[in-house]
């Protein structure tokens, strides 16, 4: 190995491209576009913790934008609420406290301090917003109560963790409302489900089933459970944004009341949404990805141009500025003026998914034209430099459709009606989601998730939000269905 592999391999750094195709072994290659394209490391010495590169950072931060804007449309209001949860309120709701228990991280001593009582790092904020509702809610007027946090949180996972998947803190925004009716909270959860679909498909690209989870996998402490999964390349799914309706059990807990129209005092009707940006990050990475890297709808890209000089000759990097400069305020525009070959950097470029690439030679220089490489098509054409603004804002206006286009391809062909347990596994095995008919989404069922988990390895995801008619028996235990469930492998 010569000395610059050397470096590159002490660096976490590569100027290679990506060892295997995206479809010929989808977890090598996530592995490697994560170091790659640089996007988060993991030699941090805390496991399962991530350094967030700012290839990624920048992402995330337009889509937190992108969710924050349509969060306030909507009447949220935004809060910083401590990261720090004292035990008691966990301890105040039976079903929270017995479903995230044992993924909490404690704060037992501050300095030489030993506590008196255990804190926790969040690993979600219901007991740390309802103890303030109860103080903040008064009367009907208070009525709707709309709240919203990006925060990080913190969760002991014991699975195998994966950059951006799943680790041990993740990045995401959390809402927490409160309704005078049970009607209202639940229209609450359909505009998070209505919320999901403008901004993960319709602005993210990212295609994705709406699914009503089992009684036996609602989040603890819900009533009602809706999640919307991605489909990755790989055959399994990644839960991305999920939605709940709360138990009043929280409400009575925390004695969140409201004094109604009648006079009389009211226990309120709760919801959460949780849009995860890490996660919605892996699955915009897993499916606009090709064999060359990352490709990024327009909206999210971390920059959106490219400008790569040729040579470092002054009047080649004069030029690139003064487009740069004229690209102004429409995109974001960085020069690459790196040592690197311009084949090395060309790759380098298409590894990280810029929408655009402009490469600027002395022949283009006397010529009064650019080398353009659109990265939603892999095209690459020579247009009038004069024709730049318009080329890049019908880029803009057609990448994202196209990665959308190519996105939604991935569910084609890939729901499998099966009617055993065999053709379950069969259709899983061959990296789909299968969909029979099952005897019951409520506690009842949960034996035959359970033998489908054993036997196939996969878990009943949920029932689609669309009805569908029921005729047969459950595909597991033979009773009467009364439920048509989908079943796939998950992260």
């Amino acid at each position: 190995m010569d000395k610059s592999s050397d470096k590159e391999k002490k660096d976490g750094k590569s100027n290679k491209g990506l060892s295997v195709g995206k479809s010929e072994d989808f977890s090598t290659w996530y592995s490697e576009i994560v170091q790659k394209a640089e996007l988060g490391d993991l030699r941090y010495n805390v496991k399962g913790f991530l350094v967030f590169q700012p290839w990624s950072v920048l992402c995330m931060e337009k889509m937190y934008r992108h969710f924050e804007k349509v969060l306030q449309d909507k009447g949220h209001e935004p809060y910083f609420f401590p990261t720090l949860i004292p035990e008691e309120n966990f301890m105040k709701e039976a079903g929270h406290v017995e479903g995230f228990m044992p993924e909490v991280f404690w704060v037992t001593q501050g300095g030489e301090t030993k506590f008196k009582d255990k804190l926790a790092l969040r690993p979600t904020s219901e007991t740390a917003f309802y103890q303030m509702f109860a103080l903040w809610i008064r009367s009907y007027n208070d009525l709707p109560f709309k709240t919203y946090q990006r925060a990080n949180v913190f969760r002991y996972e014991t699975k195998a963790t994966r950059p951006f998947l799943r680790s041990r803190e993740f990045h995401w925004i959390e809402t927490h409302c409160a309704f005078a009716s049970e009607n209202d909270a639940m229209k609450q959860v359909e505009e998070d489900m209505e919320t999901t679909k403008e901004v993960l498909h319709d602005s993210f690209g990212l295609p994705f089933i709406f699914f009503e989870r089992p009684q036996w996998d609602t989040f603890p402490g819900a009533k009602k459970t809706f999640a919307a999964d991605v489909l990755n390349p790989d055959g399994k799914v990644v839960q991305q944004p999920s939605t709940h309706m709360i138990k009043q059990d929280f409400a009575k807990a925390f004695d969140i009341k409201f004094k109604d129209k009648d006079g009389k005092d009211k226990f309120v009707y709760t919801t959460c949404y949780g849009p995860a940006m890490s996660r919605i990050f892996a699955s915009v990475v897993s499916v606009h990805g090709d064999d060359k890297g990352l490709r990024f709808p327009w909206e999210i890209a971390p920059r959106h141009v490219a400008i790569v000089p040729i040579d470092d000759s002054s009047e080649l990097v004069e030029k690139a500025k003064e487009i740069k400069k004229r690209i102004g305020e429409f995109a974001e525009v960085v020069i690459d003026l790196s040592k690197k070959t311009p084949g090395e950097r060309f790759n380098s470029w298409e590894m990280k998914g810029v929408p655009v690439r402009i490469d600027i030679g002395k022949k283009e220089l006397k010529e009064g034209k650019l080398s353009v490489f659109r990265r939603d098509l892999n095209k690459k054409e020579v247009i009038a430099e004069k024709e730049m603004m318009s080329y890049l804002e019908k880029v803009k206006k057609e990448s994202t459709k196209n990665l959308m286009k190519g996105a939604d391809e991935i569910f084609k062909d890939r729901i499998v009606d099966v009617a055993s347990v065999k053709e379950m596994k069969k259709a899983i095995d061959s990296g789909n989601i299968a969909r029979c008919e099952f005897c019951s989404i409520d506690k009842d069922g949960e034996k035959c998730a359970e033998v489908i988990e054993k036997e196939v390895g996969a878990k009943v995801r949920g029932t689609n939000l669309k009805k569908e008619s029921v005729k047969g028996k459950c595909a597991v235990c033979g009773k009467k269905a009364q439920s048509v469930v989908y079943v796939a492998r998950d992260y």
